[in-house]
């Protein structure tokens, strides 16, 4: 049983979790030993409340397939435990990534104080500028 939250939680038959040999420099045990984490989730069927489902769908992860599914293989350390648990807590982390819908943002003008700022800064600045122009022919 993975926990998300207080009111989450995934069952374990729902998270598919394979043993793989890992990539990179290792020596002998690299080929000898499966280390590596290959997880799987699928979120269209899961248990997760449809809003969840909904916004993970909806992000912009490359972890995420066009089918629905979390695929995140983890290698980074030698032990397959410590694997495990890294891509546990990393699918842990997307999830809870978006458990709390976003407060949506009211739109709002400048006031009136701000727009006269502005438009005084804006005067100045060009009286500045103004003032670097050629000089007239004195003699």
């Amino acid at each position: 049983m993975l926990i998300i939250s207080d009111k989450l939680e995934i069952a374990d038959h729902e998270i598919d979790i394979q043993a793989i040999h890992a990539q990179g420099p290792g020596g002998q045990n690299v080929n000898k030993v499966a280390t590596a984490i290959h997880l799987r989730f699928d979120i269209t069927a899961s248990s997760l409340p449809e809003a969840v489902k909904n916004r993970l769908l909806a992000l912009a992860d490359q972890r995420i397939n066009k089918d629905g599914v979390i695929i995140l293989k983890a290698q980074r350390h030698r032990s397959r435990e410590k694997n495990r648990e890294d891509a546990l807590q990393r699918l842990t982390e997307i999830i809870k990534s978006v458990l709390f819908t976003p407060k949506k943002r009211r739109i709002t003008r400048p006031g009136k104080a701000a727009q006269k700022r502005r438009l005084d800064k804006k005067t100045r600045h060009g009286r500045k500028k103004s003032l670097r122009g050629k000089v007239g022919e004195d003699s």
